[in-house]
């Protein structure tokens, strides 16, 4: 392997390179499902969902109609496992290592939610009835303990322009990332000042 003399290879040199976090990027990333978290799973028909286990890692889309990860309360997501090619990485994955991380899409939605917690899985007939779809059950029901959830910064999303052209009409079911902060911080945190200035904040500083 050739040497690389600009590899960075400690964590000082990673806070060096990108320095401390904003006060936004730390106040929201909480240990439950705060009801706007709850807004942005119930608005979203995708996922991806990332796995370890013995063979290294793996990365699985999910998709549904909107909301079709369904929270338990507030600690607690379930998520269908529908038919597939059968090969159930994830799932094998879960039984060796139950630690998830779960990425949530919205259409027409910057923004992403993120949600790190454990994994089981379980076969119950009433929780598997309670998500047929056209009267077909799914094979096994995801029950993930969330440990952390935050919502990640639309400038990805921007980048990649993943959902040009977007949509002229305004998502009121989404809550803005102004108005998620605001909600978890009760007020303390100006959410309005917030969304006003963030387009011209993340234009100036996609690269």
């Amino acid at each position: 392997m050739t040497h690389d003399p600009h590899a960075i290879q400690t964590l000082a040199q990673l806070q060096a390179l990108f320095g401390q976090p904003g006060e936004a990027a730390l106040k929201k990333e909480i240990d439950w499902l705060h009801p706007s978290y709850r807004a942005l799973i119930a608005a979203s028909p995708f996922a991806v969902l990332a796995t370890l286990g013995p063979d290294g890692l793996d990365a699985s889309p999910r998709g549904d109609p909107p909301g079709f990860v369904a929270v338990k309360d507030e600690k607690t997501l379930w998520m269908p496992e529908r038919r597939g090619n059968n090969r159930i990485d994830s799932l094998r994955n879960i039984v060796a290592d139950p630690r998830v991380a779960l990425l949530f899409l919205i259409p027409g939605v910057g923004e992403t939610l993120r949600v790190n917690g454990r994994a089981r899985i379980t076969a119950d007939p009433a929780l598997l009835a309670r998500f047929a779809v056209e009267g077909k059950a799914p094979q096994c029901v995801i029950e993930i303990a969330v440990d952390t959830v935050f919502f990640q910064c639309a400038r990805a999303i921007q980048r990649s322009r993943l959902w040009a052209p977007r949509p002229d009409e305004a998502r009121p079911d989404v809550p803005t990332p102004g108005a998620i902060l605001s909600a978890l911080t009760d007020a303390a945190f100006d959410g309005a000042s917030y969304d006003r200035e963030l387009p011209a904040r993340q234009k100036a500083t996609l690269y």
